[in-house]
Order: C-alpha cells, then structure tokens, then sequence
C-alpha cells in the first residue's frame, strides 16, 4: 500500500505557515473537506519529541484494509499545465516536472527505475542511510544502479538520516515536489510485532515527517509505501502524519 499526504492548503500565507510555524494560527486557515461533507478544523502541530507509544493489544478489532480516505483543501489545485507541457514524461504518479527526493531508497532501484523512465534522472535526489561501501556490500546491484543513475544525471547522498534530513547542508535549502519513502524500517532488533519494535518504527516514520515538512514546496506529496495488516497497521501512520500537521491525501495499491 502507498500512503499519501500532504500539507493544508492555507491561502494568502507563506506555505510555512501550514507546518505549523510562523503564521500557523493567524487567520487565513482553510477548513478541510472530506467525503460526505464533513468539515475538520486545520491540524495544530504539538511540541517536539516523539510519537506516544502505541500499545498492542492483540484481542483489539481487525484492522480495515484498502479503504481510500481523501482529503483535500479548498482552493487547492496543482499549477495549471505543470507537467502536462511537451516532452514532459511519466511513470505511474510521478514525472520529469517534478522535483523528487527519494530516502532510504535501498539497491537505489526504484530511483533508477524513475530515472530510466524519465530519459534523465536531474530531477531526482536519491539518498540512502548506508555509505556507499555499506551499500555494495549489502546489494549486489547497488554499484551498478549507482553507476547508470550518475549517468543520468542524478543527486546521489549517502549516510542520510531521514530523521535528521532538515539539517543535511546538501537537503536545508532545497525545497521538494514529491518526498518518497518506500517501506520504512527501522532495523531489525525484535519480532514485528514485538512493542519495541512497532515504536522504533513508528518514531522512525514521526521523524521522517517533520524532517519533510521543511523540504516541500506549495502543493507537494509525502509518499510512504507500506506492508498493511497486523503489526504494519499499528504504526498508525495517519495518526503519525497528523501530528505534523499532514493530511491523508489518498491510499492506492503498491
């Protein structure tokens, strides 16, 4: 499952005003609208730290999969003709108009998968949490993918850590259309269902939102693809985006 978010939409504001810094509170706010006409109040952003722990608590009800939940803004609309003009190429929600970064992204075969598609992988900034000799050793077609995405013209980073990524001197003044996060992990220290283990990920996920926040344009999307069911369903990871001051957007199969 691909999880989507995005900030409120606050009209007349700087977009940092909906990350729940200067200006977030002040007049301008824009009441969200969701399915059946329900109207929620702007998200207000908490104190730093960590997510509350989750308790599990295995005789809780069944978890509810493949339910699209959609939120909008009113007055929220993508730039008119942003990549829809000539030469512009896609595959599946993402395309060469965009500026995209990718965390913890693995082998990097997603990255190149983007950058094959696109004929040039300049719009991509693809990091990784491991060095580059870490990676080698750990996927054997890392150098390779490491190789053609550098031809292609794309940013590689390595020993990015998400939950820091806001201070990165390469990341702090770049601003973003797409953040992508595929299967967040946060090691393995624990059976994934262990208590320990769902609140390393779950601080791993918070962390990795309120780094993003500082990184994303007017309009931009946090795609984070997950496992759902069982202990996947109990890092609440809408709960996780709430309180940085996200919105669910959309859910859609990976």
């Amino acid at each position: 499952m691909a999880v989507v978010v995005a900030a409120p939409v606050e009209i007349g504001l700087d977009a940092e005003a909906g990350r729940g810094g200067a200006g977030a509170g002040a007049g301008g706010e824009v009441p969200l609208e969701v399915a059946g006409n329900e109207v929620l109040p702007p998200v207000e952003v908490g104190g730093e730290g960590v997510p509350p722990p989750v308790e599990v608590d295995e005789k809780g009800p069944p978890p509810v999969e493949g339910v699209p939940v959609a939120v909008t803004a009113r007055g929220e609309k993508e730039k008119e003709g942003k990549g829809k003009g000539e030469g512009v190429k896609w595959l599946g929600h993402y395309s060469s108009a965009q500026d995209i970064l990718l965390v913890g992204d693995g082998d990097f075969s997603f990255s190149l998968a983007l950058a094959t598609a696109f004929g040039s992988g300049t719009n991509l900034v693809a990091t990784s949490l491991d060095t580059y000799e870490d990676l080698k050793d750990k996927y054997s077609k890392a150098e390779s993918n490491l190789t053609e995405l550098k031809r292609l013209g794309a940013t590689l980073m390595h020993g990015v850590d998400t939950k820091k990524m806001k201070l990165h001197p390469d990341l702090k003044n770049r601003k973003f259309d797409r953040i992508i996060f595929n299967l967040p992990h946060a090691g393995f220290k624990g059976k994934e269902d262990d208590l320990h283990m769902i609140n390393s990920h779950r601080e791993l996920v918070w962390g990795f939102f309120n780094n993003a926040l500082h990184l994303f344009r007017p309009y931009c999307e946090i795609h984070i693809s997950h496992k759902t069911g069982g202990a996947y369903d109990r890092w609440e990871l809408e709960d996780l985006a709430s309180e940085a001051s996200l919105v669910l957007v959309d859910k859609v199969a990976f």
